[in-house]
Parts: structure tokens; C-alpha cells; sequence
């Protein structure tokens, strides 16, 4: 096998401005593509130099929002990133430690379910 890293993770939303908002604005990501090809719109986000890429989508078959749940996202500085979440209006669960390590927990606006961790 020649596989080098996962591209992208597809997070199935029902509002996807509201959800660029919430991935760009409170989470920092950067918007990678935001481009309509006939009825689908194609929004692909992913934190500065990061390999993978989150794509909200509101048009996957049998993909509800809110189902993804446990996207981990690594951070340098979990109280940092948890006070500025808190500051944006987002509801944080944590940090909390764990026999694995730090995290904190929150959800975006569908309810997909987001760990926020430190290496």
C-alpha cells in the first residue's frame, strides 16, 4: 500500500454558511475551495498548512447532520484555544485529564461532534 495520509473528512451539515462561519471564524480554519458546480456546492476547509481537509456538505445520501461525532482536531495550546471558543460563544466541555492525554469536547452548529486535544 502506497497510502501517505487521509485527504478529507466529509461533515455533513444541514446549513453550510452557517457552518463555514463556525469552521472558519470560530475555529481558524481556511477556506481551501468554495466553488457551486450545478446544484451542489463544494466547501472545503482545513486549518493553515494542515494535509487534511474538511468538506461540509449538505448533499451526501445517508449522511445526516450532526453524525459525525469524535473529529479530533490537534492543538499546541488547549487552554488558549478553549478560553477564544468560550470568548466566540461556543460551548465548551473541558479541558479534562485523561489517562490518554488533554481534551475538551464541542459540538458545531448541526451537532457533529468535535474533541479538541493536545499531543
Amino acid at each position: 500500500m502506497n497510502i501517505t495520509h487521509v485527504r478529507m473528512v466529509t461533515v455533513p451539515v444541514s446549513d453550510q454558511d452557517a457552518a463555514k462561519s463556525f469552521y472558519a471564524d470560530d475555529l481558524g480554519f481556511e477556506v481551501v475551495t468554495d466553488q457551486t458546480m450545478g446544484p451542489v456546492r463544494w466547501l472545503q476547509l482545513a486549518p493553515k498548512g494542515a494535509d487534511t481537509n474538511v468538506v461540509l456538505a449538505d448533499h451526501m445520501p445517508g449522511m445526516a447532520p450532526g453524525s459525525v461525532q469524535g473529529l479530533m482536531l490537534e492543538t499546541s495550546d488547549l487552554d488558549a484555544d478553549c478560553a477564544q471558543l468560550r470568548r466566540a460563544g461556543v460551548d465548551v466541555d473541558g479541558p479534562q485529564d485523561l489517562p490518554w492525554g488533554r481534551q475538551a469536547t464541542l459540538t458545531d452548529p448541526d451537532g457533529n461532534g468535535i474533541v479538541l486535544a493536545e499531543r
